[in-house]
């Protein structure tokens, strides 16, 4: 209770000490998810891991369709074949269901680790621009998560995502060099 009540008088004093000196404090807010949704480098990653896994998604569909061959087998035949067949075929369903319950877990954990590397990374370069657009205008504070409304003119999203094209942009030709 203390602590809560600590915190709540500590931002008081900050409101209060904002509002005396408004007008020499500049406060801004960036919509960060906006950013991570709408630039180049969000849709590059995504281009990435669509690429990267590609191969392996086809792989599972190859197995999926065996499996599913084996299954309308037994389904189909399975009365006429001799309790041996059958008995064989009934394994080589269960192993081929185990392995591509082991093959989706597998490439769902290793996309799930890729994709939030390339999103960590992604993070960082949003928060880089967005610290550097700050620094460049002389913003005092940046506000990103917990904000009910923000004008236009403290709202810098457009401004960092338009950042974002530009270092995009000449990455691309570096990189194309």
């Amino acid at each position: 209770m203390n602590k809560l009540f600590l915190s709540v008088f500590c931002l008081g004093l900050v409101l209060c000490n904002t509002a005396v000196n408004a007008d020499e404090a500049r406060i801004g807010f960036v919509n960060t998810p906006h950013l991570l949704e709408h630039a180049p480098q969000a849709k590059l990653a995504s281009e990435r891991l669509e690429q990267e896994f590609a191969p392996r998604d086809s792989e599972m569909l190859v197995v999926q369709k065996n499996l599913k061959s084996q299954e309308e087998k037994l389904a189909r035949d399975g009365a006429l074949m001799t309790p041996e067949e059958r008995r064989k075929l009934e394994m080589e369903v269960r192993t081929q269901e185990r392995d591509l319950k082991r093959l989706r877990d597998a490439f769902a954990e290793d996309l799930n680790l890729r994709r939030n590397e390339e999103f960590s990374r992604l993070q960082q370069e949003v928060g880089e621009s967005i610290v550097a657009i700050a620094k460049q205008k002389n913003y005092d504070l940046i506000f990103e998560a917990g904000v009910i409304y923000a004008s236009e003119r403290v709202d810098l999203t457009e401004q960092v995502l338009a950042r974002l094209r530009q270092q995009f942009e000449a990455q691309k030709k570096k990189n194309t060099k």
